[in-house]
């Protein structure tokens, strides 16, 4: 099997050249995208810490009835943030709650108008799977590197390699729903002379609006996975606890932290879910 290593593929020489002419060409790109996410992060941040937390929890658990309309959720809602504080971790659960937020903003912001586009050009849809798995299956640790040489360190590139490892949930699930559509609907719409436009606003987007929520619970959902591998970049919240844990085999912090980040996840999963009916 010599002959078959003698001639190596330069795959990793190769990716190392695309990086190097990025970072060269596109500096002034990253350096206004990297401004625009600062923007965004510091203004969610500013929202979720500057009011008494009572107040932010009180915030959280009318969202919670607007959404759900049952008392037991808002109950559970108010007791996990309760819990929280209890705990000490508010201030790392809202910079949590931000990057969290920060990476649904931009990723249905992406997903939804490519998933929707992906459902009327099948063709397109086909070219993009191959891209969707890769971003699917490669390590989530390797969106780190080029996180790490476009952007350096702190929240923002943490959300960088978030919303790429997350991006292909809602771009799937909203290619789904849309696709699902009836075929009856669709003629029906025609029929009284709908335009495409009216057909995707009145009936394809309310028929898919059920996988479309699912694509933003999953998108939260993922985006929490990625809390502790964010704070390995210097991103701030409730990873830092976990890798401070890890680093000292601190079984008590570790287990804390960790059951911190799950009641967070328990919580957005019941603010959102939908109920299939």
């Amino acid at each position: 099997m010599d002959w078959l290593t003698e001639t190596k593929i330069p795959v990793g020489k190769f990716s190392k050249g695309i990086f190097d002419w990025l970072k060269d060409e596109g500096e002034p790109f990253f350096d206004w995208l990297s401004w625009v996410m600062e923007m965004m992060i510091d203004a969610i941040l500013w929202v979720l810490q500057t009011p008494h937390p009572l107040i932010t929890i009180a915030g959280f658990v009318a969202l919670t009835w607007v959404l759900q309309r049952s008392w037991k959720t808002c109950l559970f809602v108010a007791l996990g943030f309760l819990f929280i504080i209890n705990q000490g971790y508010w201030e790392e659960t809202t910079e949590s709650l931000t990057l969290v937020i920060s990476a649904c903003v931009v990723c249905m912001s992406i997903g939804v108008p490519i998933g929707i586009a992906a459902a009327h050009r099948p063709r397109l849809y086909q070219a993009m799977r191959p891209v969707l798995d890769l971003m699917q299956t490669l390590p989530s640790f390797v969106y780190l590197i080029p996180a790490i040489v476009f952007f350096g360190l702190g929240m923002v590139p943490g959300l960088i390699a978030t919303v790429i490892f997350v991006v292909p949930a809602p771009i799937r699930l909203t290619h789904l729903g849309v696709s699902s559509t009836p075929q009856p609907l669709l003629e029906a719409a025609q029929a009284f002379g709908a335009t495409p436009r009216q057909t995707l606003w009145k009936v394809e987007f309310p028929y898919a609006m059920p996988q479309i929520m699912a694509g933003l619970n999953q998108t939260i959902m993922l985006s929490l996975s990625m809390v502790v591998i964010a704070a390995l970049v210097g991103a701030d919240g409730l990873g830092v606890p976990v890798v401070r844990a890890l680093n000292t085999v601190n079984a008590a912090l570790g287990f804390e932290s960790g059951f911190v980040i799950v009641v967070v996840a328990i919580m957005l999963d019941r603010i959102l879910r939908v109920e299939q009916k």
